[in-house]
């Protein structure tokens, strides 16, 4: 059980140290290690996503492009080396991005699953970390 949630992780939400098999839609890599910062995330979603520009402004720019980039179909997005996501950031910041994330999965027309991948011996690291980042419900 990851903690505030009574059943895991939101259905959007995954932790493994693998990639998934059965994404549909788009499967875009986005480098960790190049957003470990609140600026290096939003230029390395600008890159990965092909959004645009303004996004790397704030996170409400990023959850409109989220869902306008959902517009066009699924997309799955795989964060490697989870650990380092944010990792210069407090954890709020962590919990920002998912509660970006999963107001765009859950207000798409179109399924948004993001996986977070690390090494097996990191995985524990990121279930906790991730646990105390996630919005309660």
């Amino acid at each position: 059980m990851i903690e505030g949630y009574a059943f895991g992780l939101p259905s959007w939400l995954s932790i493994a140290d693998a990639c998934p098999t059965d994404a549909s839609g788009e499967r875009t890599v986005l480098p960790a290690a190049r957003a470990r910062s609140r600026a290096g995330l939003f230029t390395a979603l600008v890159g990965a996503l092909d959004l645009p520009g303004h996004v790397g402004r704030n996170w409400d720019a990023l959850a409109d492009s989220l869902r306008d980039r959902l517009d066009a179909g699924p997309l799955t997005l795989v964060v490697d080396e989870a650990a380092q996501l944010l990792a210069d950031e407090p954890v709020g910041h962590l919990g920002l991005l998912l509660a970006v994330l999963g107001g765009a999965a859950g207000d798409a027309p179109h399924p948004l699953r993001v996986v977070l991948r690390d090494a097996p011996e990191r995985v524990p690291d990121v279930r906790r970390r991730t646990a105390r980042a996630l919005p309660r419900r």
